[in-house]
This record gives structure tokens, sequence and C-alpha cells, in this order.
């Protein structure tokens, strides 16, 4: 089911709920500019690419008129008529403008940006000229007032309903108001969204339905489905799915289409394919044209983690030579362009063939890269940055990945996955960050490879799907913030709970050093802490300490007995048993420390006893059944920070 994200209080809520967290940064003064600058409108997300106040606020009749046309996108009809209805308006849809708004209703003009009524509603404002692009034009001075939602194609009407749902208020005195604003809005990127590429226990069907609504809401327009381990994917490439696993994919494949999302079927043959095998060729294109059958227009092959020091079959050595990374690259280009030409191009529909490349974590020239630069250039290419885990992706390394692969590429940005070993016992709840803006001039676009827990991962992929849209006016901390919100539906204090939460899940680790670090927000309390405590305002320190303490140890019954994603619950479960247990141990701590200022030595020891069996308890949760690849693993929570902080205040008041 789509959710509804309703804003809190406009311009108001990133900046204060980010300082009652403790978590606010440098650019949350970015946020409080761009706020300011429309005018107290509503945060909306992904950040528009101009959005700016035009007049007072429309309050919406009970009833209103919804004006369409047959070149109205159905998926934008039914999202609109969903939205208002969830708000209490009452919505009766008449085909085009032969006639005015009835007596007291507020009309809704919704279709294309050129449709006579709908341009002649949008004044002077002009939808873009660009795929997806919308506007959105709020005038409450028109009669009773109308709401025009133009789209330069169907996906674009679609988000201008998106746009709009996040534009509307409830709040006063029972009625809906929507904003005055004016959006003129359109992606960076023309590609945004996931790649279902981890290793480890795949995402359930339901799990994956509720992904592509997600999608939906967060404007972002692809899906790939690749999950290694699944055996029709990888193993057993060559075999026809079952008939209850094709009809599951249809029912996705339907599900992305209602939402405006790319269905992208990935199939990777490349352990045992022989490139200049015949009958490997078709085995693989009978694959791609039973998906094809069921509405699938979008194809990847990867050919990641293989061994390209040996071949399949003596055939390829016979046509490429020994086996080398040339020659590897070599091969694959050919089958690759074989693919592209003669099974892509000739299915109508069919978008560019994508692939991954077996040197897919740097831009580092080789023999490899060379050979595969002579495939047909229409094949997209996916890249991951300059390490499988990436610290940060530059502009830089983005026109070094152009020049490498012979064009733009496709990043697969390796964040928030956690199926390989220095993630063990970890969720990845850190927002989207250390990605350069620009890098949508030099990028095809961006999927982020997501965790094992699906709705977990929505976080970090909410930042993403920001990023992608508008890289140049992304800002980390506000868009953590509106993905909170959108998990919380707007509930404040489970807002401020998952902010706790998610800062005892911040630190992303890499194949060398973590690229995100724990606990950002209690690390600077901390220090805080320490700066008081050894100034000798001792009693402040702890007071004031132990007010983000009891934030902390409310987080499991605060987001349990809220509206918080059940699923995101589900996931996170074990995180949350081991946040009770290690919020006690810091409460227990801070009371010894206020017992030992009193000389309640008894009190204290005690307090500190209550503290060590928490902590050891916490360190015995297990994340059990697994979903990840690492297996049964005691789960990892604000390590290195809180636990430190345990011990060295133990250690001071034992002193």
């Amino acid at each position: 089911m789509t959710t509804v994200r309703r804003r809190l209080a406009a311009g108001t809520l990133t900046v204060a709920t980010l300082l009652a967290t403790g978590a606010a940064t440098t650019a949350t003064a970015g946020a409080t500019t761009a706020t300011n600058a429309q005018d107290d409108l509503p945060i909306v997300s992904p950040a528009p690419q101009d959005m700016h106040r035009s007049g007072h606020d429309l309050r919406l009749s009970r009833t209103v008129d919804v004006v369409v046309d047959d070149g109205t996108d159905p998926a934008a009809r039914r999202a609109l008529e969903e939205v208002l209805r969830e708000h209490g308006v009452r919505t009766v849809a008449r085909e085009g403008d032969a006639r005015g708004p009835a007596r007291g209703q507020v009309r809704v003009l919704l279709g294309d940006g050129d449709r006579t009524d709908v341009r002649s509603a949008l004044g002077r404002v002009e939808v873009p000229d660009r795929d997806e692009g919308y506007a959105v034009r709020v005038n409450p001075n028109d009669g009773r007032g109308t709401v025009t939602l133009a789209g330069h194609d169907a996906a674009g009407q679609f988000y201008a309903v998106r746009t709009l749902e996040q534009l509307l208020d409830d709040r006063r005195g029972g009625t809906t108001t929507v904003a005055g604003a004016t959006v003129v809005d359109y992606p960076a990127m023309p590609l945004r969204g996931t790649i279902e590429g981890f290793y480890g226990e795949p995402w359930t069907h339901a799990e994956r339905l509720d992904q592509l609504a997600f999608y939906g809401d967060v404007k972002a327009n692809t899906y790939v489905y690749a999950p290694k381990d699944d055996p029709y994917h990888r193993e057993k490439w060559r075999e026809d799915y079952p008939a209850d696993k094709l009809a599951e994919l249809a029912e996705l494949v339907e599900a992305a289409t209602a939402n405006h999302v790319r269905f992208t079927f990935a199939l990777s043959p490349g352990n045992s394919v022989c490139y200049s095998s015949a009958d490997d060729l078709a085995a693989l294109e009978r694959k791609f044209q039973a998906l094809y059958d069921v509405g699938v227009r979008a194809f990847s092959i990867p050919l990641d983690d293989i061994d390209y020091s040996r071949w399949a079959c003596d055939s390829d050595r016979a046509a490429y030579g020994e086996p080398s990374p040339g020659n590897a690259g070599k091969a694959q280009a050919d089958f690759l362009t074989r693919v592209q030409r003669d099974w892509i191009e000739t299915h109508d529909g069919a978008q560019p063939l994508q692939m991954v490349p077996t040197e897919y974590y740097n831009t580092t020239e080789s023999p490899y890269k060379a050979a595969l630069r002579e495939m047909d250039g229409d094949v997209v290419v996916m890249w991951t940055g300059n390490d499988v885990v990436p610290q940060s992706i530059s502009v830089d390394q983005a026109i070094e990945a152009d020049t490498v692969f012979g064009g733009p590429t496709f990043l697969w940005d390796n964040y928030p996955v956690n199926d390989y070993g220095q993630t063990s016992g970890r969720l990845l709840l850190a927002p989207y960050d250390e990605r350069e803006p620009g890098l949508s001039d030099h990028l095809a676009g961006i999927v982020s490879n997501p965790m094992n827990q699906a709705a977990a991962s929505k976080v970090a992929v909410f930042g993403i799907a920001d990023f992608a849209w508008n890289d140049r006016g992304y800002d980390r901390d506000r868009s953590w913030v509106e993905a909170m919100r959108y998990l919380a539906h707007d509930d404040r204090d489970a807002v401020e709970a998952l902010l706790a939460f998610g800062d005892l899940n911040h630190l992303a680790p890499s194949f060398g050093d973590p690229w995100q670090p724990q606990a950002p927000a209690l690390v600077e309390e901390i220090g805080a802490f320490w700066e008081r405590w050894e100034t000798g305002h001792r009693r402040a320190a702890v007071d004031r300490l132990r007010d983000d303490a009891r934030t902390i140890a409310d987080v499991p019954e605060t987001l349990r007995r809220s509206g918080v994603d059940p699923a995101f619950l589900s996931d996170a479960a074990p995180w949350l048993d081991a946040n009770d247990l290690w919020g006690d141990a810091l409460l227990a701590t801070l009371d010894a420390a206020k017992a030992d200022l009193r000389g309640d030595t008894e009190r204290r020891d005690a307090l500190l006893a209550r503290a060590d069996a928490a902590g050891e308890a916490a360190a015995q949760v297990i994340v059990d059944p697994p979903d990840n690849r690492w297996g049964a693993a005691p789960v990892k929570l604000g390590d290195g920070v809180l636990d430190v902080f345990l011990d060295d205040l133990a250690a001071q008041l034992h002193g």
C-alpha cells in the first residue's frame, strides 16, 4: 500500500528534530536556508529542481472536480483519487474542460502539459521538456481555485501527483489545504532505484511488492531483479522458471508498471556460459523471451564475481585463445553485442541492454576494459565506483569511468548492502553521503544494492532516490529526516526515536576503513559530557546526557507502540532488543554517577552491577534466524562509542 506522507510543520521539522537528537550539522544550515527561500512551504522529497510560493494556501472543497482526458495516465489518476480520498476529499471525474467547475468546487486538472486547458491553467509556468518532467501550479485566485498537475509524459503526470501528496495538509480545523506552490521539476539522472543484487536470502514476493510501491512514492524508476541466490538467475540460468515463479515475476512487472518503475530482469550466466556457443546464446534469449512475454522490457547480463582466468568450453579457447582478462573482455563484448543487436533491437519497446563487467570496481585501464569497449555502444555498463564498497564517489572518478568503459556508466552503489563479513551483525541506517554533486552530468543513473532487510533498506534508498533526482539540491540531513518521517507516518516521537536508533546504527563499513562513522550524534554528546565532567560540572554533565540516554532507552517502546512500518520493526527486531538492553545499561551507569556524586557508594555499586549485567546481555543478542550470508551473529549497535563510554565512566567511578 502506498504510504501518504504529510508535513508536520512546514519548514521546521528538519532542524528541530535534528537539534533534539543532537545531530545538527553544517549541512542543516543549508536546509534552513532552502526552507526560508520557499516561504514556509512544506519539504518535498526528492528535492524539486524549482519550488516557490506563488500564492496563499488553497482550501480544498469536500468534493473536487478532477478533470482528465484520454491522455491522462491511468496510474496518475488512480494515485490522485487515492491521495484525495485519504484526506477526506471526494472526487468527481469528468472528461475535458467543456464546462467550468461546479459551484463551490475546486478543480484539479491532471494530464499532458500540451492539453489545452492544462496549458491555459499553467499560465506562464512551463512543463520541462525532459523525460519524466512535470509542473504543479496551485492557483487559489481562479474562481474557487485550481490545482494543475501537468506532465511532460505519463511518468511526469504520476510524479506531479506524488508532489501534490506532500503539499497537502489536513490539520487545519478538519479541512484539507494545499500549499500555494509552483513546482517545476525533472530528474537529473535517467535511472534511479535499486538492484536486488546481494548474496543471502532473497527478498520475499511481498517485500518486493512493497518495495515497488515505495519506489513510486520516492520517484525511483528502476528495479533490477538480480538476487545472487535465486538459482534460476545464476546457477540454473539456462533453465526455465517454474510456472509459479514466472507468475510471481509477472505480478511484479505489473506492480512496477503501476508505479512507473522499470522492472529490469537480470540473468547472470558468467560462471558457466560458453560465449561462442549458439546454444547458450539461444538459451539466454529463450529465458529473456519468457520474461518479455510477461511484460519485461529491460534486461541485464551481470558478469560480476566470476573467474575470467578460465573458459567454460573448449570452443572459447579456439575462438579467443588462452584464457586471459583481455580475451575474456573480447568474448564478453562479442556475446553482449549479439544479444543487443539480434535480440534487444528486434523486440519492440526493449530498452538498451545493461551489463556488469567482471572488472566493475575501478577505473584503471586494462586489457579487459580495452576489449570491452569494442562491444555495441548502446550497451549500458554498470560500475561500483573505485572500490567494491567505495569510501566516496567523485565527479573526476565518473569522468574516468566514462573513458575506460566507453560512455556514461550506470552506478551500482554498494550501499546499504550488508552481505559481506565487515557488515556482520549490522543494520546500516546512515544517510546517503559522500557522493559528489555533479555526478548527474556523467552517470546514466544510480541503483542501490540494498540490505537483505528490505524495509530497513528504505532509509538509505530514500536518500539515494533523492540524490539521483537532484544531486545538486541534495541535503543529507534533510533527506535522512524525511526518510524517517516516511517510515514513521509523521509521528513526531517516532521520528525522533528513529533518528536516535539510526545514530546507533550509523557505521557504514567497507573493505577498508568505515566510510561513515558510528553514532556521530552520540559522540558529540559524549564529548560535551566529558568537557563538563573534567571542568568540575559533573552533575550538569550527568543531567544533560541523561536526557539523551532516556531517548535512547525509550527507542524500542516508542517505535513498537507507534505507527512505524511493521516490516521495518520486524527487520530491526534484534537491534531493538539490543537497544533496550544498552539503554538500560546507559541509564544505570549515569544514575551510578549521580549516586557517586551524592556519596552513596552502595547505590553506585549496585547500579554499576546492573549496568554490567545489561551490557553483557546486550552482547549476547544474536541476529537469528539469519537473512544474511554471514549467518547468525551478535548484534552490533553503537559499538566503539556506547560500550566504550560505559567502560570509561565506570572506571572513573571506581577510581
